[in-house]
C-alpha cells in the first residue's frame, strides 16, 4: 500500500509539530531548572534524579504509563505530548548545569569585584559563557525526541510513527521505510542546523 502526498505531509506535519512543541516546553523548563540547580545543591539533586528516572523508563512504557493517569492521560497528542517533554529534559538539564558549573570561578570573582549583582552575573556572564553547552543539550534533545516521537502513534498521537506502525502491521516494508526514512532526515538536518548555531556561538 502507498502513503498518499495528502496524508504524508500531514503525517510530516504532525510530526515536526510534536517535536517542536515538546522541545520548546521542555527547554522552558529545563533551563531555568539547570539554572536554580547550579546555586542549590538540593535543587540539583532533585532536578536531575526525576529527569534521569523519566530517561530510564522504557518510551512505550511511559507512553502507556501516562494513557490512565487522570487529568493528562487519554489517547492522542496531548499525552504524547506530556511523555515527549519528559523524555527531553534530561539533557537540557544537565548541560546547563554543566555549562554553569564549568566557568572559571575567577570570572565570576572578577564580575563581583566589579560591583555586578547575582542576577546581572547570571545573564551577562554565566548564560552567555554556557550557551553553547546549553544547545548542545538542545541538539540532544530533539534529535533524540525526533525518534522517540515515532512511537507517540501507538496512544493515537499521530505523526511519522503511524506509517511505520502501519507498516509493521501489514508486514509492508515500504511503509515503516517511508515513515522511518522521514524521521531520519528530520534528525540529522536538526543535528545539523543546530551544530552550525553551536559553531557560530563558539565565535
Amino acid at each position: 500500500m502507498r502513503t498518499g502526498l495528502p496524508e504524508f505531509a500531514t503525517l510530516m506535519v504532525e510530526h515536526a509539530l510534536l517535536v517542536s512543541i515538546a522541545v520548546l516546553v521542555a527547554t522552558a523548563i529545563g533551563i531555568p531548572a539547570g539554572l536554580l540547580a547550579t546555586h542549590y545543591p538540593a535543587v540539583r539533586r532533585t532536578a536531575l534524579t526525576t529527569a534521569s528516572v523519566f530517561q530510564t523508563i522504557p518510551s512505550l512504557a511511559l507512553f502507556g504509563f501516562l494513557v490512565p493517569a487522570p487529568w493528562i492521560g487519554g489517547i492522542g497528542m496531548r499525552t504524547a505530548l506530556i511523555a515527549l517533554i519528559l523524555y527531553a529534559l534530561l539533557p537540557i538539564v544537565r548541560n546547563t548545569v554543566t555549562g554553569i558549573a564549568s566557568i572559571d570561578p575567577a570570572i565570576r570573582d572578577s564580575a563581583v569585584a566589579m560591583g555586578m549583582t547575582p542576577r546581572q552575573i547570571l545573564f551577562h556572564i554565566e548564560v552567555p559563557l554556557a550557551s553553547r553547552t546549553i544547545l548542545a543539550g538542545i541538539r540532544i534533545a530533539t534529535v533524540t525526541t525526533i525518534g522517540t516521537a515515532t512511537i507517540a502513534a501507538a496512544i493515537g498521537g499521530g505523526g511519522l510513527g503511524v506509517l511505520i506502525f502501519r507498516g509493521i502491521s501489514m508486514v509492508d516494508s515500504r511503509q515503516i521505510l517511508e515513515g522511518a526514512i522521514p524521521a531520519a532526515v528530520l534528525a540529522v538536518a536538526a543535528d545539523g542546523i543546530l551544530s552550525w548555531l553551536e559553531s557560530r556561538l563558539s565565535r
